[in-house]
């Protein structure tokens, strides 16, 4: 039975280590997206572009964001790593606002 549980005991370690890590992947994404969504409309408000990136980077350590105008519409694209657990996992989420919108 020690054999067993010697064998056994690493792999149940991998798995728990893989799942604690997509869970703080998922919160990440969630975060990223909720900044994102912020950011765009900040900026579809007419507020300042560079403070409206600058809130996706508070609102998720190491994350980058571009903006895009597409037509009527300003898009806030973010990009951050998922995090220590998954460091070959990249999070991207977008979100667009009306332009001049309240």
């Amino acid at each position: 039975m020690t054999a067993e549980f010697a064998v056994a005991l690493p792999a149940v370690l991998v798995v728990v280590a893989l799942a604690v890590g997509t869970l703080g992947a998922a919160s990440r994404h969630v975060r990223l997206q909720d900044a994102a969504a912020d950011a765009a409309r900040w900026v579809a408000r007419g507020e300042d572009s560079d403070s409206a990136l600058g809130l996706v980077g508070e609102a998720v350590s190491g994350a980058s964001a571009s903006i895009e105008y597409r037509g009527d519409l300003v898009c806030v694209i973010a990009s951050a790593p998922a995090g220590a657990a998954l460091t070959f996992v990249d999070l991207r989420a977008s979100s667009c606002a009306l332009a001049g919108g309240l």
